[in-house]
């Protein structure tokens, strides 16, 4: 057996996620209008040492639409907030306040849980 040391520093060892599937990760998220999107807006503090956060969930939109999105809410009810894994989270409780700017920007949007 020869010993190549090129051979040998391509070879995988160890993957945690598998093989290399670029391609399939650089596909596009299929992005709905506003009108065709049922949103729900529910506050929760499960998780968050006690701090309320209402919570925006079922968008189908890239991220860059989220991010605008996000920037807009946080700026119209002077709070921070952030997009987690095609999820908005405002800090605070405002589900009827976002209700009605995402109803006036065309969402299907309606408040869930109690």
């Amino acid at each position: 057996m020869s010993s190549n040391p090129k051979s040998s520093d391509k070879r995988i060892i160890y993957r945690e996620f598998g093989n290399d599937n670029s391609a399939a990760l650089s596909r596009g998220i299929q992005e709905l209008p506003p009108q065709q999107q049922n949103l729900k807006v529910e506050a929760s503090r499960k998780g968050r040492k006690g701090k309320t956060v209402t919570a925006i969930t079922g968008f189908q939109a890239k991220p860059e639409t989220l991010q605008e999105l996000v920037k807009q809410l946080k700026t119209q009810c002077g709070t921070g907030g952030t997009v987690k894994e095609n999820e908005i989270e405002i800090q605070g409780e405002h589900k009827q306040k976002i209700l009605e700017i995402l109803t006036a920007l065309g969402y299907k949007a309606k408040i869930s849980g109690g």
